[in-house]
């Protein structure tokens, strides 16, 4: 039997070919490995709970003149136990075993990485236990089964329910806040505004995982209130941009913590700052070991500073775009210094107006903020719903050659769908237009016969404007005029908080992977997992309809709130819980299990009447709540709430 591995330890394989050196430990019974190019690469190993009989570090040796599906290597008595060092190096491990008739028998592969060589051989050591590994399993089982488990619902919508049963919490949680990395997307670093947005559906099931996450990222900001786009954290390195929404999410997500929890004291903590050369003129990013600095400040000032640094406004008195906001595509926008972002005056707004009110109840006597920020957000509003405003939607943004996105104007772009649904969840937008809006992004960009929510249409191609990298991918594919998910699932928080529940509901199934694989048919047209979110699906011609970069995707966070928050109306404001849902009319009751430290919360809502929104009734253990909110407890009860 041969267990093999390809290990690539850097940034891929052909980079790594010739540097990777083999170690075999043989009273171990350990094989050791590392990159020696690469500094900061830890120890990977590989052992087996049986004897390793041979090994070998090179490819070709192992292949000879065939392939992976049927070595050379198999057809020989032993491996040639050589080294990988100057070769295409691979890991492969041949171990005898023999078996009775009807005989069976465990056995353990071990693949692990660690600082030093000591603990190495300890855990291979501990993992050619059978047993133990078997208590591993066992351990891995019951904290997932114990996490998940902390929320449970039951609607009519079974798809609905397998997905916030359990797959996007693990999906947030695995892929995206521990491995950070996936098969389209092998990465491993922390993005700023991505693991952030991450904890966003995972505040319900341990409100610790957002706190961490703040202040970790808090860490990784400039004295000047920008941040580090991505880092990693093994090398300590990462890059400073000019993306103009990053810096922003810290606020937001400090808000997002403080509103759930009413934990004011995440304030206080200070945290140091990264410091760095500043960007030069004409350099949109720099890659760099950036050293934590001496400053250390609370939270609460890294949130100013981050603020502050926001406030860069253009002739059309909207926020500088940068080198990019939230769509990083869009590159070359407003790279220049000139082109404004329509999306990212309403993200501001809406930063500023959430922020507003913490400075007003944690900072009491700076009032000279308070109006700063209510003056410039109503500036900002006015100018979203003037300059901003194409008479049936907003616009996208303005480039530094003064040309229009997201314009009827435009040959290509002429319609973008952030810019829609943000209109409704900052509320900025004027009432009448978030209604229009909405309704535009509904006519343009939502394809019911592929079941998918463009970002944008048409896709950018052939037109004279050069907005960035997004005109590299293919019309119809990622941000370039697909489903980007991420933006879609605002769509549908945007359609429930103007009530539209039917939409919300159907949009939500709509764009739900085991939708997009209920059939043969669909399955093959999909192409990807049926059970975590995709970043992207194609709308383009025989494309149309296909999922693309599975698993790594800030998308699942989102759909998790989004189905939680807004369509079952589960929401959490100071320690106190409420129920506002906005569902379809046809729903005649779902169901909500939700565990709170160690209470545990039956909610059961009913709707006779086929209503989309508006709670009527509120009981808990039988007694009618007339403001029509609890405050949780932590007693180890069980309250049965029906609305």
């Amino acid at each position: 039997m041969v267990y093999y591995i390809k290990p690539a330890l850097g940034e891929d394989e052909i980079n790594s070919n010739g540097y990777i050196e083999i170690d075999y430990r043989k009273k171990s019974n350990t094989i050791i490995f590392k990159n020696r190019i690469n500094q900061n690469e830890r120890y990977t190993y590989v052992s087996c709970s049986e004897t390793i009989s041979s090994y070998t570090g090179d490819k070709e040796s192992f292949l000879g003149c065939s392939s992976l599906s049927d070595p050379d290597a198999l057809k020989r008595v032993n491996l040639d136990n050589s080294n990988s060092l100057g070769t295409k190096g691979i890991v492969a491990i041949q171990i005898d075993v023999e078996l009775e008739a009807f005989e069976n028998k465990d056995i353990s592969f071990i693949l692990g990485q660690e600082d030093d060589v000591v603990l190495c051989l300890d855990k291979a050591y501990q993992y050619s236990n059978i047993q133990k590994c078997v208590n591993e399993l066992e351990d891995v089982k019951k904290y997932w089964s114990e996490f998940v488990e902390r929320l449970q619902v039951n609607t009519p919508v079974e798809s609905f329910n397998i997905m916030l049963n359990g797959w996007l919490a693990y999906q947030s949680l695995a892929c995206r806040m521990w491995a950070k990395t996936g098969f389209y997307q092998s990465g491993g670093a922390f993005g700023f505004r991505d693991q952030l947005q991450d904890t966003l559906g995972l505040k319900y099931y341990d409100i610790n995982i957002m706190k961490n996450q703040i202040l970790k990222h808090a860490s990784h900001q400039f004295i000047e209130g920008d941040v580090e786009h991505w880092w990693h954290d093994y090398s300590k390195r990462g890059i400073r941009t000019r993306f103009s929404d990053d810096l922003l999410w810290l606020p937001y997500m400090v808000c997002e913590y403080i509103n759930q929890s009413g934990d004011y004291s995440i304030l206080d903590i200070e945290v140091t700052y990264k410091c760095g050369d500043i960007l030069c003129d004409g350099v949109d990013e720099k890659y760099d070991l950036y050293m934590e600095s001496d400053k250390k400040e609370s939270l609460y000032l890294h949130c100013i500073r981050a603020i502050e640094k926001s406030l860069n406004f253009g002739k059309h008195g909207l926020p500088l775009i940068g080198s990019g906001d939230w769509n990083d595509g869009m590159s070359t926008v407003g790279n220049k210094g000139i082109g404004e972002s329509v999306w990212l005056g309403f993200f501001l707004y809406d930063v500023l107006k959430k922020f507003i009110s913490i400075v007003e109840k944690y900072d009491k006597e700076n009032t000279q903020d308070v109006l700063k920020y209510k003056e410039i957000a109503e500036k900002i509003k006015k100018a979203l719903n003037t300059e901003g405003w194409d008479g049936r939607w907003y616009k996208r943004a303005f480039t530094d050659d003064g040309d229009e996105l997201g314009s009827l104007k435009n040959e290509e772009c002429k319609i973008d769908g952030i810019s829609q649904s943000w209109a409704t969840i900052s509320d900025a937008g004027d009432n009448d237009k978030k209604f229009i809006s909405l309704e535009s992004l509904e006519n343009h960009l939502i394809d019911k016969e592929n079941g998918i929510i463009k970002l944008l249409d048409p896709p950018f191609e052939k037109s004279k404007l050069e907005p960035g990298y997004i005109k590299a991918y293919l019309p119809g594919t990622r941000e370039n005029g697909g489903q980007y998910t991420h933006g879609a699932i605002w769509t549908i928080v945007a359609e429930c908080m103007l009530g539209f529940g039917d939409k919300a509901v159907e949009q939500f199934r709509m764009i739900n992977p085991i939708e997009h694989s209920r059939t043969k048919e669909a399955a093959n047209k999909y192409k990807v997992e049926p059970y975590v979110i995709a970043a992207d699906i194609y709308s383009s011609k025989n494309l149309a309809g296909r999922g693309g970069w599975t698993w790594y995707t800030g998308s699942s966070s989102w759909m998790l709130k989004a189905g939680i928050e807004y369509i079952l109306g589960l929401k959490i404001e100071n320690g106190f819980l409420t129920i506002n849902p906005c569902i379809a009319n046809d729903w005649k009751e779902y169901s909500i299990r939700y565990k709170y430290k160690t209470s545990i919360y039956n909610i059961k809502v009913k709707n006779p009447n086929g209503k989309n929104t508006s709670v009527e009734n509120f009981t808990i253990n039988g007694q009618e709540v007339q403001d029509k909110k609890i405050k949780l407890q932590d007693d180890g009860r069980v309250y049965d709430v029906e609305i």
